[in-house]
């Protein structure tokens, strides 16, 4: 439904442009990229959450048990105040392209810019602990990243010419955090650190 997202700057977005044109074989290149810190479902918007005083708990629901988008919004705000509450504006490096061979999930391989941050790391490990993990993706699973491009079966050779691109390391503060939604593809809210 929602995800926490790392704010890229331009400089990330302009690597990424400069590296589109070395990424043939792969099925599908992001035009957008994201770094995820971590990701929510369903049931993250609906715990904890209070029917009105005499309505059904399941009211105002859609057919997946999901609630209106303003009101997961809301509900998903609120319950990350408290584990988002004291978290310092922390540093994020973005130092090689790198590959997932075979990803926990969805068509492979995928070719990533690698990220480096204790701090991204640390705040995705106290997401976890409040909301659980996606498994195969998160918790000890997690890898920090910026997808370029997957599936398709490239030639093994590309994926090697593609890990050995140097380029200086880019880094930024991070001072904010996105509420990204992937069915409108739009940031939903940030949330200030």
């Amino acid at each position: 439904m929602f995800s926490l997202n790392v704010p890229l700057p331009p400089a990330v977005g302009r690597l990424a442009d400069d590296l589109q044109p070395k990424l043939s074989g792969f099925d599908r290149v992001r035009d957008r990229h994201t770094l995820v810190c971590k990701r929510f479902g369903v049931d993250d918007v609906t715990a904890g959450a209070e029917p009105a005083p005499g309505a059904d708990a399941r009211e105002g629901l859609d057919g997946d048990g999901a609630p209106p988008r303003s009101v997961a919004l809301d509900r998903l705000r609120d319950r990350l105040r408290r584990p988002l509450a004291g978290t310092p504006p922390f540093a994020v490096e973005v130092t090689g392209v790198d590959a997932f061979d075979s990803p926990a999930s969805g068509s492979g391989p995928v070719v990533y810019l690698a990220v480096e941050s204790e701090g991204l790391v640390r705040l995705h490990r106290r997401l976890c602990a409040v909301f659980g993990v996606v498994d195969g993706i998160e918790g000890d699973a997690y890898v920090p990243h910026v997808t370029l491009a997957r599936g398709g079966g490239p030639a093994s050779e590309t994926i090697d010419r593609l890990r050995r691109i140097g380029f200086d390391p880019i880094r930024w503060r991070v001072h904010a955090l996105d509420l990204y939604d992937p069915a409108f593809r739009e940031i939903a809210a940030t949330i200030e650190l």
